[in-house]
C-alpha cells in the first residue's frame, strides 16, 4: 500500500514541485496539503497549491494555516522580498485554480486528523515555516505521539540563504522550529540546505522534463528555470542549475538512498542573536549530552534525485 503523508507547505516554486511528486509517485498517498506563512503571504500559498493539483488532474484538500509567525508580529510578515520575487513570486505560471480550500483551519485539520485512527500511519512533511506544526503540537501536545514520522526540509549546518546562519524555513519562525525540535516528536528525518545543494537540477535536466510532455513536468521545468534565474539575479550563481529544496525531502521517503552523510544528532534552534537568529545548531559532538532528536541529511546522491524526480514527473498524463 502507498505511504500516506501530508505536506505542509509555502508554495512557491519548489514546494510546487514537491507536491507534485508527492501526488504523482505511485508510493505516496498524498492525503492533503496544509499551508501556511512563508515564501509569500499564506493566501497566495493556498492559491498556488490549488492550482498545482488542479494543473496535474489530481484533487488533493488544501487547508490554509497560520498567516503570522507564532510569537514575532514582526519577524517576518512574509518573504516579500527580492530573493522570494525572483526565485518564487506571487503566483504560480500556471493557470488559476478552479478548486476551493477547505473550509476548516490547518490546525484544526491537523490535531483531529493526527488523533484520529487514519493519523498514526501518516507521514508529516513540513517543507515550510514550522508554525503549524508548532500550533497544533501547543493546542494537543498528545500529537507528538501521534505522528509516526516526520520528513523535513529546513535548517543548514554549514549553508545559509537567508543569513550565513540561517535557512529560511527555520528563521521565518524560529520559536515555532525551536517548539518542534524539542517536543518529542519520533523519527525525525532533517533535509537540510547542506543536502539540497548537493541535488542540484540543471537546465538540461529542465530539457529532459520539458522532453516528457506531461502538465507535471513541464511545470516543474518552469519552475526549475525559474529558480535557476533567480539564484543568478540574488546569488550570482550563474551555474545553470538550482535546488529544487522541497521535492528531495518528500522523495526521500520513496528512496531513502537520495540522502547521503546522514547523521543523528540533537538538534534545537537559535532564537537570539543578531547575526545567529534562526540557526539551526547541530550538536555534532556531544557537547551537550542530549539524546539526539533528528536524522539529518549533509549531502546528497544529485543523479539518483534527479532520475527519480524525473521518473515521477513523468507519470503525470
Amino acid at each position: 500500500m502507498p505511504q500516506k503523508v501530508i505536506l505542509d507547505v509555502d508554495t512557491g516554486t519548489d514546494d510546487a514541485v514537491a507536491l507534485m511528486c508527492a501526488a504523482l509517485h505511485p508510493d505516496l498517498e498524498l492525503v492533503a496539503a496544509t499551508t501556511v506563512n512563508g515564501n509569500v503571504e499564506v493566501q497566495y500559498c493556498t492559491d498556488n497549491s490549488l492550482r498545482v493539483f488542479d494543473h496535474i488532474g489530481i484533487p488533493v484538500p488544501v487547508y490554509e494555516g497560520m498567516a503570522s509567525p507564532l510569537v514575532r508580529s514582526d519577524f517576518p510578515k512574509a518573504r516579500g522580498d527580492t530573493a522570494s520575487g525572483a526565485v518564487h513570486g506571487r503566483h504560480l505560471d500556471i493557470p488559476a485554480a478552479k478548486s476551493r480550500q477547505q473550509t476548516q483551519h490547518a490546525v484544526d485539520f491537523l490535531v483531529d486528523y493526527y488523533m484520529s485512527s487514519a493519523g498514526t500511519d501518516t507521514i508529516l512533511v513540513p517543507t515550510a515555516p514550522l508554525t503549524n506544526i508548532a500550533a497544533a503540537i501547543k493546542r494537543e501536545p498528545r500529537i507528538v505521539d501521534r505522528i509516526p514520522a516526520v520528513y523535513m526540509m529546513g535548517g543548514g549546518h554549514e549553508i545559509g540563504n537567508v543569513t550565513p546562519s540561517a535557512e529560511f524555513n527555520v528563521w521565518a519562525d524560529p520559536e515555532a522550529a525551536r517548539v518542534v525540535f524539542n517536543s518529542g516528536l519520533k523519527n525525525v528525518t532533517v533535509v537540510p540546505l547542506d543536502a539540497t545543494h548537493r541535488a542540484l537540477v540543471s537546465s538540461e535536466d529542465c530539457k529532459r522534463l520539458r522532453a516528457l510532455n506531461t502538465p507535471a513536468a513541464t511545470a516543474a521545468a518552469l519552475f526549475t528555470e525559474k529558480r535557476i534565474e533567480g539564484y543568478q539575479i540574488v546569488f550570482g550563481e550563474n551555474i545553470g542549475s538550482a535546488p529544487v529544496h522541497d521535492a528531495l525531502a518528500v522523495l526521500a521517503i520513496v528512496d531513502p538512498g537520495v540522502l547521503a552523510s546522514v547523521v543523528e544528532v540533537f538538534v534545537d534552534v537559535e532564537t537570539i542573536g543578531e547575526l545567529t537568529v534562526g540557526r539551526t545548531v547541530l550538536d555534532t559532538h556531544n557537547r551537550l549530552h542530549k539524546t539526539p532528536n533528528a536524522r539529518v541529511a549533509l549531502s546528497a546522491d544529485q543523479d539518483r534525485f534527479v532520475s527519480l524526480l524525473i521518473e515521477t514527473l513523468a507519470r503525470n498524463t
